[in-house]
């Protein structure tokens, strides 16, 4: 198995407010994914977070997680992408 094979981009945009990162965080945890770097900047008032994570300690299925993380983006009213590192990789070398 690959080192990469456990490990997944997160990217979170939306108009900045207080408690993204902390409610992002707070859901990864939950899940026992691992952040293994973050960057974020403000844009114009826009808030823009990419995130490198570990799901090998993941609790539930890749797709349920996912599926969790677009519940939370719908509460903050933020927009979150999640890719498999491999994926977001090949995309980005064309």
């Amino acid at each position: 198995m690959k080192n990469d094979d456990n490990k997944i981009i997160i990217t979170v945009t939306g108009i900045d407010k207080v408690g993204i990162v902390s409610a992002v965080s707070a859901c990864l945890a939950e899940h026992s994914v691992n952040i293994e770097d973050i960057k974020q900047t403000i844009m114009q008032d826009n808030f823009v977070m990419i995130m490198l994570c570990d799901i090998k300690k993941i609790k539930v299925s890749f797709k349920e997680f996912k599926e969790n993380l677009l519940e939370l983006a719908k509460k903050l009213k933020m927009e979150i992408w999640v890719q498999k590192k491999e994926l977001f990789d090949k995309m980005h070398t064309i």
